[in-house]
């Protein structure tokens, strides 16, 4: 017979080394459990096994859309997940919902680190955007307070890439959309954001316009494979080193003006660090603000009827304000137009992404826990019925007609997020891309700059689509809407009436 010898050094040993490890299993195997009640108290759209996970991730990076119309359908006023390859999103539907995400706080939910996930930092910028982000308060303070001041700059670009780009001819030229709305953005944004000459080299121009088409893209690879071959796929699988390759030359140019340092003394970084946030800030003023204008410029071809209308507003307004930022902010229907470009077509799947840092608890009571990303679906909700009257029509004056209702003349605007218009998000950091754009420079530098080129447009222009009302269909890309990439648009000089 063996008997234990409870008092001898290797038996302490092992009751000591048994019990360090119940200290550490036991309470994740609590917290497991915890979690996984959580998640099985939402409902599920779509598989959600361990290999059915594949299907249903193929599903959603194939057939988000429908399965998002799904949800939407099925769960108007609550939550629901979708399996991913190695973890889930939940979806949130309607006011209460938005109201609940809009009030938590960052501790709770974080856009950041969602952005972060979606667009793969780590590997497409630089994980230092997101956990140093000292670029926020340079773009914050003196490039927000120079919107008005360097406002006719960006009306001379307008002026000029128009010029460069599409020249007015008296016959009609077809101009293919997608990839001359980067350019011309391009210009104007880099006007802007570095100035002349820089802002008009083809190379510098062909670099950003690439790099943040390569993000998206890039990100989007990397995101069809699960956590653990992530560092893989970054590293063999996208297209990011070659542009870094390229910024990096740019470090070595000398323009007038060029910047010694984009931060104070104190917060002088390494060129690597500086490159990723000047491309981080390029990413989001270029790509969002490209394919919003993109979409607005085939809603404008599609809807012959507001030309005239709009012209006579922009006329009336640049008569008496000029060029200005304070002109545009006066083109109501202009405003409107945009508005509802941005409602009818120009939102994604999701929206309002965030990241789940704390288990949080929507107020019908379902409980999401930490590590979970939720989001909302925007498109589903600007096409919802009870929310807008005949939702599925292009109303051109639609908030036009609504800031003319007694009380209301400050609402309703393009820049102005609320329950029922969620393109910018809610909350304090609408429309804020990983920290790259702050909200206030994000939604209405891009507003202004948008209404400055249709304006422009519409003085000197006539569009039309090549099949008359018929707008080229957009191409979604998992939960990302985007307009058509092969659609044109014929331009011709305007003609007079």
């Amino acid at each position: 017979m063996i008997s234990a010898d409870f008092g001898s050094p290797q038996t302490t040993l092992f009751l000591l080394l048994g019990l360090a490890w119940a200290a550490v299993s036991v309470p994740r195997f609590i917290r497991w459990r915890t979690r996984t009640a959580m998640l099985k108290a939402i409902p599920t759209l779509g598989p959600s096994g361990l290999l059915s996970g594949y299907i249903g991730m193929y599903r959603f990076f194939t057939n988000a859309r429908e399965l998002l119309q799904e949800g939407y359908d099925k769960y108007p006023s609550g939550v629901y997940k979708i399996a991913l390859l190695d973890n889930w999103v939940v979806i949130a539907n309607g006011r209460t919902m938005i109201e609940d995400i809009k009030k938590a706080s960052d501790t709770q939910l974080d856009m950041r680190e969602a952005g972060a996930d979606v667009l793969q930092v780590e590997y497409t910028l630089n994980k230092q955007l997101i956990l140093d982000p000292y670029h926020v308060a340079i773009v914050r303070t003196p490039m927000t307070r120079n919107i008005a001041t360097r406002f006719a700059e960006v009306r001379d670009e307008t002026v000029a890439a128009f010029a460069d780009l599409i020249p007015a001819q008296e016959d009609w030229v077809k101009i293919p959309a997608y990839t001359t709305s980067f350019q011309i953005v391009g210009r104007t944004a880099n006007r802007f954001f570095v100035g002349l000459p820089l802002c008009r080299d083809p190379d510098w121009l062909d670099l950003n316009m690439h790099f943040a088409v390569n993000v998206f893209l890039s990100a989007q690879i990397i995101n069809l494979f699960p956590g653990f071959l992530k560092p893989i796929a970054g590293r063999f699988l996208t297209r990011m080193p070659a542009s870094w390759r390229k910024e990096e030359e740019y470090q070595t140019k000398d323009w007038p003006g060029k910047p010694v340092n984009i931060g104070s003394k104190d917060e002088q970084r390494d060129v690597p660090d500086l490159i990723s946030r000047v491309l981080g800030i390029e990413v989001a003023a270029i790509h969002t603000t490209s394919t919003t204008f993109c979409g607005t410029l085939y809603e404008l071809a599609a809807h012959p009827e507001v030309v005239e209308p709009l012209r006579e507003e922009i006329e009336s307004v640049v008569k008496v304000s000029g060029w200005t930022k304070e002109g545009i902010s006066k083109m109501r229907k202009l405003d409107s137009f945009l508005k509802e470009a941005l409602r009818f077509s120009g939102t994604n799947g999701l929206v309002n992404s965030r990241k789940v840092l704390q288990d949080f608890t929507f107020s019908n009571g379902t409980t999401v826990p930490a590590g979970v990303t939720i989001g909302v679906s925007a498109y589903m909700h600007h096409h919802d019925e009870a929310l807008y009257k005949n939702a599925d029509t292009f109303d051109a004056f639609r908030f036009y007609n609504m800031r003319s209702r007694e009380g209301e003349s400050i609402k309703h605007q393009a820049v102005s997020p609320d329950f029922d218009y969620i393109t910018f998000g809610t909350g304090r950091n609408a429309w804020q891309v990983f920290n790259l754009r702050t909200p206030l420079l994000g939604r209405f530098f891009a507003v202004y700059e948008i209404k400055g080129l249709i304006a422009h447009i519409l003085m000197s222009y006539d569009v039309k689509l090549e099949e008359e009302g018929v707008i080229p269909p957009y191409e979604w890309h998992g939960a990302n809407m985007d307009p058509s990439s092969t659609g044109v648009i014929l331009f011709r000089k305007r003609q007079e009436c």
